[in-house]
């Protein structure tokens, strides 16, 4: 079922010219059934091409009231999304959809944990924005490979979460320029300090190195966790990292393609390692992981400790974290079975 005006033959027009993506955003049209759709943690990438996926993005700005809040023009939110796809790059996984997984996940949790009622608008478009520039200009290596490759960006931030402080680099380029900068119509101090700060935090929050600090400093005020106290809302980084990481909280049909497209990516990477001389990460290396216990492995020590947390302080996020643990069973059956038959 189509619920968006498009023809799919239209897409490639879309990787040209700024112009020719505007005619086409403008002239779509979105059901109420496909924004509510939007809203679920169910919703499968997988059914719509990437100009549909801009104008989907779009909407996520409009059903949360980001336009007339901070008056950003329609014109520029569309430069800002077409400078966007243009800059994550075609491999397996840390591309465009992998950018809109994120960002959809992003917008589902906001509606289903009513963030609107408990953090201002600024603090949701903050977070937004953020997801949508999580990974810009991602090469498909991770940090490890850049520090003990000595890359550019490695030297170049001291290795120091290169990678997302590079994703920032390239998402200030962007808000930079007058065309593109959907913060535009705040106060010059207003944008710099989101740009600097909040925006700057929340994507170095998804550094997988970051993973246990951000963990950590969140269980420790989740007792007294208080939505008025600025410190506890900054702890809402943790949404981001765990909309990063959310595939497995989907539906199978979704969460497996993108599965099997990370392993694509991990073994490419450790291939690379490997005629370079360099540490090979053991995760990722195709000669020793297979796709179940990487699968429960990334499961049971990264993604089920953030759920199980945020599920204390959002009750609404058990049925998530239900999912999570059933996949996870399951995974565990499996290869447990597989071992007593080699055996």
């Amino acid at each position: 079922m189509r619920f968006v005006k498009i023809h799919t033959k239209m897409f490639g027009i879309i990787c040209y010219s700024y112009s020719s993506c505007h005619r086409l955003c403008s002239s779509l049209e979105v059901s109420e059934e496909v924004r509510q759709y939007l809203k679920t943690p169910t919703f499968d990438n997988w059914q719509w091409e990437d100009a549909e996926i801009m104008v989907l993005l779009q909407v996520m700005y409009t059903d949360l009231d980001f336009i007339p809040t901070f008056n950003i023009e329609p014109e520029v939110l569309q430069q800002f999304l077409f400078e966007i796809y243009r800059r994550y790059n075609n491999i397996p996984f840390h591309n465009f959809k992998h950018c809109f997984c994120v960002t959809q996940m992003m917008y589902g949790l906001i509606w289903l944990t009513d963030l609107r009622s408990k953090m201002d608008s600024i603090d949701l478009l903050i977070m937004l924005t953020s997801a949508v520039c999580h990974d810009l200009d991602h090469m498909g290596y991770n940090n490890a490979y850049q520090i003990n490759a000595r890359t550019e960006l490695a030297l170049r931030y001291n290795d120091i979460s290169p990678l997302e402080n590079h994703h920032c680099a390239v998402a200030f380029e962007i808000l930079e320029r007058t065309e593109s900068n959907i913060f535009r119509n705040l106060s010059t101090d207003h944008t710099e300090f989101i740009m600097s700060t909040d925006c700057f935090r929340c994507i170095l929050a998804t550094d997988m190195s970051r993973h246990n600090e951000v963990l950590n400093k969140f269980k420790s005020i989740l007792p007294v966790f208080d939505f008025t106290n600025k410190d506890h809302r900054d702890l809402m980084t943790i949404l981001i990292k765990v909309s990063d990481i959310s595939n497995e909280a989907r539906p199978m049909e979704v969460a497996e393609p993108w599965l099997d497209c990370l392993l694509q990516e991990f073994f490419n990477q450790s291939d690379v390692e490997k005629l370079e001389g360099l540490p090979v990460t053991p995760f990722m290396d195709r000669d020793k992981v297979t796709k179940p216990s990487s699968q429960t492995g990334f499961i049971r020590f990264v993604l089920l400790p953030l759920f199980i947390e945020l599920a204390n302080l959002f009750p609404c996020l058990e049925v998530l974290k239900s999912k999570v643990w059933r996949k996870l069973f399951r995974g565990l059956v499996f290869v447990h079975t597989n071992k007593i038959r080699k055996d």
